[in-house]
């Protein structure tokens, strides 16, 4: 709408120069002179002509007009001022009204009256170009006062806007959008605060649950833990007392069992990780004697065959190492079922473990994915897990200045881990 009141505006001044241009043409005056003023002029010429040869002085005569006055040979008498046609030729060529001035029937000479029409086309002439200048300047000063209003109302604005959706895309929902609510854009960009606002109250919200969930998982683990842990240890305890085959086996079993309770439980509280940084590793220097005790902790069947680790000291953190070891030898157990041979030794500036199983392995295509997270191979099917394992073990492993890596052979898989050996 005040786009439309402009261009009216602007319209309406153009018009009015152009309609002041034509009045001003059409209203200027030609030139004419008042005969009774020519006559009254020519008449008191005549009666004072003598005064006039002899003192070369025109009578004091109140008309607007300038004439000049000749002889009968067409010398020059007496002028109102300077710069008029003094002979009979300029006059004619410029269309001054010439008279002759008579006495007694006898011509005495000549009177010519000043044509001053040029003059006066002059005059208004600059009036209409002050008029067209005057015109130019209220179209700029319009157009002037509009762009500052533009800048003001809608491109400020506008960028404002631009910017404001940029630290949106960006995350940054605390910077608020300030603008005035009574231009072009205000009840828009309240609208889009609005939403800034409901997107920050939505992600505060959704940090809150994932917190809240994290609780939940972890409090669960640990409530999950501690009977698991009661039950494993009187296992072992009656094991240590039971004098009867069977009542071996079934206390075995109930031992493998909180195991593999308690490696579930891991995972679970894996699961609800959003991101791996938030595993606490801590790397220190330990001997590796450590690695015997970790791969028996895990080993709870002895599927292991006679093994040695070699004497040095490596960069670990135990407990993050014992995850890692735990991790690889439930999968030989789950996914192979066979017997597991453990190799040692010494490459460069590391001391790299070797676990061995004698299963199916997993294909050419999917080994290079093993190591993704939540991927689990075909080989899976049918059997618990979240595919998070490897990824964590990996992750875990990397973080100690190590490498996991894996391969297959013709009678099993291999996973070697790489520990970085101290100094």
């Amino acid at each position: 709408m005040k786009v439309k009141r402009v261009l009216i505006l602007t319209l309406s001044v153009f018009v009015f120069g152009i309609l002041f241009a034509v009045f001003i043409f059409h209203n200027t005056p030609a030139v004419q002179l008042n005969p009774t003023e020519i006559n009254d002029v020519v008449k008191t010429l005549s009666d004072n002509w003598e005064d006039v040869l002899e003192e070369a002085e025109l009578p004091e005569l109140q008309y607007k007009f300038d004439y000049v006055i000749l002889d009968k040979v067409g010398n020059l008498i007496a002028a109102t001022r300077n710069g008029l046609n003094e002979n009979i030729n300029s006059a004619i060529r410029h269309r001054d009204t010439i008279v002759d001035i008579e006495k007694d029937g006898e011509t005495l000479g000549k009177v010519i009256f000043y044509n001053d029409t040029a003059e006066t086309w002059e005059s208004y002439k600059t009036s209409l170009i002050t008029a067209y200048a005057g015109v130019l300047g209220l179209l700029a000063a319009i157009y002037t006062g509009y762009a500052v209003y533009l800048n003001h109302a809608i491109f400020r604005p506008f960028n404002r806007l631009k910017k404001f959706a940029g630290n949106i895309a960006a995350g940054n929902l605390d910077v608020p959008l300030e603008m005035d609510r009574d231009n072009l854009f205000g009840a828009f960009t309240e609208s889009f605060d609005i939403m800034r606002e409901e997107l920050d109250k939505a992600r505060e919200n959704e940090r809150n649950a994932n917190q809240s969930k994290k609780e939940l998982v972890a409090s669960l683990s640990h409530d999950i833990k501690t009977p698991v842990a009661s039950i494993k240890a009187v296992s072992e305890l009656m094991l240590v007392t039971a004098d009867n085959e069977k009542d071996v086996a079934r206390l075995k079993t109930i031992e493998m069992k909180t195991g593999q309770i308690e490696i579930l439980v891991n995972n679970m509280f894996h699961a609800t990780l959003e991101e791996l940084q938030e595993l606490n590793v801590s790397a220190i220097e330990v001997p590796s004697t450590v690695i015997s005790g970790l791969i028996k902790n895990a080993d709870y069947e002895h599927r292991a065959k006679p093994y040695s680790i070699p004497d040095c000291i490596i960069l670990a953190d135990v407990l993050r190492l014992q995850q890692v070891i735990d991790n690889i030898i439930s999968n030989s157990y789950k996914y192979a079922g066979t017997s597991i041979e453990i190799n040692s030794y010494f490459e460069e500036s590391q001391l790299v473990l070797e676990i061995l199983d004698f299963g199916a392995g997993v294909s050419d295509n999917e080994l290079p994915l093993i190591f993704n997270k939540y991927y689990r191979g075909e080989n899976a099917a049918g059997k618990n897990g979240y595919g998070l394992g490897l990824y964590i073990s990996r992750y875990l492993i990397e973080q100690m200045s190590g490498e996991l890596q894996c391969e297959n052979r013709t009678n099993g898989i291999t996973f070697r881990l790489m520990l970085r050996l101290a100094g």
